[in-house]
């Protein structure tokens, strides 16, 4: 299973910094004003074949949290529905590392994936947050409130065709073998 957290607002997500400055004067007395996007935090799975509910929070993800609702309530279930062969990656995030998370991991015999630090596009779930996010734009009107962005988010990660999804899974070997050619390391034969 392929999985990860990604955050949606109503505004911009270009995380620029706006400068406010008093009428009539210049490049002194300027107040930095950061503007907070109101959105939602939300998790998915995604396997050949099938995927999570998504989940949706208004929090940052916590060690905890992760635990007591990402593991417990989806990865569990998923793992007790395909065996031994099941393999659960998450990225290299400060929450998926806590302790409690690791001792859940073992203690449901879930065997987590080896992943390198900051390789998001690596992950074929980053590339379905893309498509969840472009199918949210173009919805006519798009979403103007948190719980019109919520319900829309729902209703787009449902509606995503299921075959779009395996082929970003099915394309992972080839995008490593790229990956590992141009970093001009071999691959033993």
């Amino acid at each position: 299973m392929f999985s990860d957290e990604y955050r949606f607002s109503l505004q911009s997500d270009s995380r620029r910094t706006f400068i406010w400055r008093a009428p009539g004067t210049r490049y002194h007395q300027e107040n930095t004003i950061e503007r907070h996007r109101a959105g939602w935090l939300v998790w998915g799975g995604i396997i050949l074949g099938s995927r999570t509910d998504l989940h949706v929070q208004s929090v940052t993800m916590t060690g905890h949290i992760y635990r007591d609702v990402i593991l417990e309530q989806h990865v569990r279930l998923f793992r007790g529905a395909m065996g031994t062969e099941f393999l659960f990656m998450d990225d290299n995030a400060r929450p998926h590392r806590e302790n409690i998370v690791e001792e859940c991991l073992q203690s449901e015999d879930i065997t987590r994936m080896d992943w390198p630090a900051y390789s998001p596009d690596f992950n074929p779930i980053e590339h379905v947050w893309d498509m969840l996010g472009r199918r949210i734009a173009a919805g006519q009107p798009p979403p103007t409130c948190l719980p019109e962005l919520r319900r829309a988010l729902l209703d787009e990660w449902c509606n995503i065709p299921q075959d779009q999804i395996d082929n970003l899974i099915l394309s992972m070997p080839r995008r490593c073998m790229a990956c590992i050619a141009s970093s001009g390391r071999h691959t033993p034969y």
